[in-house]
């Protein structure tokens, strides 16, 4: 053998089609070469046996005549083959008949470049027909390796049977492997410079399978039946910065589990959750779900933010078009979905983009810029095109491929800050000096620019826990291009406002009031979200201090006053139920407390919060803007009583809301207010309705033309204890 045939014998050849398939001898003769180290002998169909070069699995056969050679393009070299020490016989067309390049050159340059939008299609595993033969075409990029294959089932996971072919400098291979089909699993099998093997599942795999395996599988080609086209048509004109928009938060598979032992995980699948959770959350009056990712991840434990595979739903809840379907659902019944979505960190699993190549490609190599100590997880390198190209390409794919209608990033502050959670001389600072991570918020302004350029209506949404200013504006005024961004420090003001007994709240009035500040600096969400009920932090319910009875009346009071301040509205699931218990990624919500009337009470106010909140337009046109919002009187710290206004856009409209933070009834409260019309309540917490005491104000609410805290009318009324009250004109 010469050094090309001993590479492909060894597993080292980069382009195993200088070698095999049709070839041309020294003298100029057409001969055909298969590498098949599991063949005793194999035979060219329609032309005649091949032979063995001796020392090695390379199968050789001349064809002299034309003919010849016609047969073999006309059977596509299909070959004829007897497994060793069996009768086993197998047919095949060698991959390597198929000589010219499948991936574009201009695709290879864009996605080079950082800029092919849509690299999903051809990056991965995708069933093709080529030249009237089925099969499936595999790329990966992964530079800097003497060879990579495709390995799997098909061929005893031996990577010397498919290696792949290089494609040059943009360090992308492929390959085309002729009848293989739908859900065969796969993976790859890296060779390094050093000489080591590893063994990867496919960074484009859009289906892996469930844990612990970690094979990836080849996706179908069918297309799913989308029946939502009036909701994207919707969607398109959604001026969502002054309509309502509240978020439920779940987590999919706690929401609700199988209690039978007939079922091999206890999840519902999508199919399942779409019969049961869409018509409680619609009748819960939230307008979208928000899923804790839905990606495929090796731990429960990580609720999914560790991801090993961004282009995969995970198996927990079945498959992608089970997704799909449920998302349709969700879209037919008016209800919007936004995911999490996670391009801050990953994982330090070997079989995943943890030093792909052996080395840090998706990663940076230093500790010092490239890992989480905090999490034991791996950061991005951002300024590498092709793994900024990874994840913008991957917010495109959930956007297009699933409907999906927003993206929740996670870990925003984690990508701004270079020395984020980390002491000096643990982090390296950028070209000018400064702790502000360049790269990633480039990235983050050119994700942000390309979905809104890509798809009208879409939102992102940021986690970010600092004052980084200009989170939610354009990126053309300097802004990092979110449509809103959590309001981290009203969700940590006013869970410590909450928190403390009633005696001690006049002495914290400002957690309240604060908020007014900067509510109006960036598009917010007020979240109640997920990690509020982790890790010893109790439950929403067992936060709030007091008997039982001052427990409920508490969160009925804290969630009135989350829906009366400015910005949209996000809660996690189970604190609708007023959940006694911290939540459990391992078991159901506690659903049988519904059959306590207290707890019926703080889903019925939240409902009937979700319902005033939809049908007041002086609740939600101004979230974003100040002129919506007029303090009544903000300086009762001693009464602990908040009193404001809610306006709509022309000032036709108004929603007075007094909330009392203390369990005393408050009688003939005088209040001042705008108008010389009467009132009525639309709103009591304390009302029998939500198992309170029913102390309240009846339905016409008399005004007096009494001057009072600048306003020429006033109103006297009965607070409520721990009680919120909103009003409206008669």
């Amino acid at each position: 053998m010469n050094n090309e045939l001993k590479r492909i014998q060894q597993g080292k050849h980069h382009d195993p089609f200088q070698v095999l398939g049709l070839q041309k001898d020294k003298k100029g003769c057409h001969l055909v070469r298969v590498f098949l180290p599991y063949a005793e002998k194999v035979e060219l169909i329609g032309i005649g046996d091949m032979q063995r070069i001796p020392d090695s699995d390379i199968f050789e056969l001349s064809l002299p005549k034309k003919t010849q050679l016609d047969t073999y393009f006309k059977s596509h070299g299909r070959v004829r083959w007897q497994q060793k020490g069996t009768d086993t016989v197998h047919e095949t067309i060698s991959p390597y008949s198929f000589f010219a390049p499948q991936i574009g050159e201009l695709d290879l340059h864009l996605f080079a470049e950082g800029k092919h939008h849509h690299a999903y299609h051809f990056m991965g595993a995708h069933l093709k027909n080529i030249e009237g033969i089925k099969g499936c075409l595999f790329s990966l990029w992964a530079p800097n390796l003497q060879r990579v294959s495709v390995v799997g089932d098909f061929n005893q996971w031996d990577g010397r049977c498919h290696p792949m072919r290089s494609r040059g400098d943009s360090g992308v291979w492929e390959l085309f492997i002729p009848d293989l089909q739908a859900n065969q699993c796969y993976k790859y099998e890296l060779l390094t410079q050093q000489g080591d093997l590893l063994l990867k599942t496919d960074p484009y795999a859009r289906s892996m399978a469930l844990r612990p395996d970690t094979v990836s599988y080849i996706s179908d080609n069918h297309q799913y039946d989308w029946q939502d086209k009036q909701w994207l048509q919707q969607r398109a004109e959604f001026d969502w910065q002054h309509q309502p928009i509240s978020i439920y938060e779940l987590h999919a598979g706690s929401w609700q589990r199988h209690d039978d032992n007939h079922h091999s995980t206890g999840f519902l699948n999508w199919r399942e959750l779409a019969k049961s959770l869409i018509p409680y959350v619609t009748e819960l009056g939230y307008t979208h779900i928000e899923l804790m990712p839905i990606t495929e991840h090796p731990l429960d434990m990580s609720w999914g933010y560790q991801v090993t595979g961004f282009f995969a739903p995970t198996a927990r809840f079945g498959s992608p078009d089970d997704f799909r379907y449920f998302i349709d659902q969700c879209h037919q019944q008016g209800l919007g979905v936004f995911i999490d979505w996670v391009p801050a960190h990953f994982p330090k699993d070997a079989f995943a983009l943890a030093r792909f190549n052996g080395d840090a490609l998706y990663e940076h190599a230093d500790p010092r810029q490239g890992e989480h100590q905090d999490w034991g997880t791996l950061i991005f390198n951002y300024a590498r095109n092709e793994v900024r190209n990874f994840l913008i390409t991957n917010a495109v794919y959930w956007l297009d491929e699933f409907h999906i209608d927003g993206l929740r990033v996670d870990a925003v502050a984690s990508m701004l800050y270079l020395d984020y959670s980390r002491n000096d001389g643990q982090w390296l600072p950028n070209a000018y000096g400064g702790r502000e991570n360049l790269d990633a918020i480039n990235f983050l302004r050119e994700m942000n620019t390309t979905v809104h350029g890509l798809y009208a209506g879409i939102l992102t949404m940021a986690e970010e826990s600092t004052a980084w200013p200009m989170v939610s504006r354009p990126v053309e005024l300097g802004g990092l291009g979110f449509s809103m961004k959590w309001n981290m420090g009203w969700m940590n003001d006013n869970l410590s406002y909450i928190e403390n007994d009633p005696i001690y709240r006049q002495y914290h009035h400002d957690q309240l009031t604060f908020s007014q500040i900067y509510s109006y600096s960036e598009n917010f969400i007020l979240p109640l979200s997920h990690d509020e009920v982790v890790h010893g932090k109790n439950s929403l319910l067992n936060k709030m201090p007091g008997d039982d009875w001052q427990k409920f009346a508490n969160l009925r009071l804290f969630y009135a006053w989350q829906y009366a301040h400015p910005g949209k509205k996000l809660l996690f699931m189970g604190g609708e139920i007023a959940q006694w218990q911290e939540w459990s990624e391992t078991k159901s919500l506690d659903w049988h407390l519904l059959e306590i009337d207290t707890h019926q009470g703080i889903k019925q106010v939240i409902t009937d919060l979700n319902k005033i909140y939809k049908n007041e337009c002086a609740l939600h046109q101004l979230d974003f803007s100040h002129q919506g919002f007029e303090w009544i009187d903000c300086h009762d710290s001693s009464q602990s009583v908040l009193s404001f206004i809610r306006w709509n856009k022309d000032r036709s409209e108004h929603i007075i809301c007094i909330l009392n933070f203390t369990p005393l009834v408050r009688e003939n409260y005088r209040l001042g207010v705008p108008t010389g019309k009467n009132y009525q309540e639309i709103l009591n917490t304390d009302s029998h309705y939500y198992a309170g005491s029913n102390c309240g104000n009846g339905h016409n609410i008399m005004t007096e033309k009494i001057a009072w805290s600048g306003f020429k009318h006033s109103i006297h009324i009965i607070l409520p204890p721990l009680g919120a009250l909103f009003l409206k004109v008669l």
